[in-house]
């Protein structure tokens, strides 16, 4: 089975915001919440270079690791989704991911922040698929429809991939011999620790 991966390659990312448009349109994600966002950095200077950031739906996800209550799961793709049934909103899963990926919907006193929320590949998430349940709580299962993510669809420069893993490591390669050099495989390394690398 297919092993799903996003792959953002900065050297071709021209910061539209296209992908997070595309995100918040499609699952009409809460205001304050963007399950993707795109980063620049060095702005301005020599070296810029712009990242399209969400979850990166780790191989060993940190998320999952520290959740005390367990409602991160992995399914049968390599997707990382979560249940808002069971989420506390305690924050750990905040503070393990190193792509800043879980968030709260609301920003009040402690406790009062609610279900964390986070990107699901498109996905879905536990409740049957294709129901109005399982849109109101985690937005449109594109992955079920047969379809990638939007965020990566809509992506002009094609800057944002998203798919089985082998087949963009394979598209990435070719860009790199293309171009003579590769450096834009932004978090690969470490979302996907021990497979195949870019």
């Amino acid at each position: 089975m297919a092993r799903m991966k996003f792959l953002c390659d900065s050297d071709r990312c021209i910061e539209c915001n296209a992908c997070v448009t595309a995100c918040k349109n499609e699952h009409e994600v809460p205001w304050g919440i963007n399950r993707r966002r795109v980063v620049t950095l060095n702005d301005g200077m020599p070296g810029e270079k712009s990242i399209s950031m969400a979850c990166m739906h780790c191989t060993d996800a940190p998320c999952a690791a520290v959740c005390p209550v367990d409602c991160f799961y992995t399914t049968a793709d390599g997707v990382v989704l979560h249940s808002k049934e069971l989420c506390i909103g305690c924050g750990y899963c905040f503070y393990a991911c190193p792509f800043g990926a879980p968030q709260y919907p609301n920003t009040t006193n402690f406790g009062g922040r609610g279900k964390m929320d986070k990107c699901t590949f498109c996905a879905g998430g536990p409740e049957e698929d294709m129901t109005m349940v399982e849109y109101h709580g985690y937005g449109t299962n594109r992955l079920a429809e047969g379809k990638l993510p939007l965020c990566a669809e809509m992506c002009s420069t094609r800057a944002l991939l998203a798919g089985d893993g082998d087949i963009i490591a394979d598209i990435y390669k070719e860009r790199v011999v293309r171009r003579g050099y590769g450096s834009g495989a932004w978090g690969w390394s470490t979302a996907y620790k021990n497979d195949r690398a870019v």
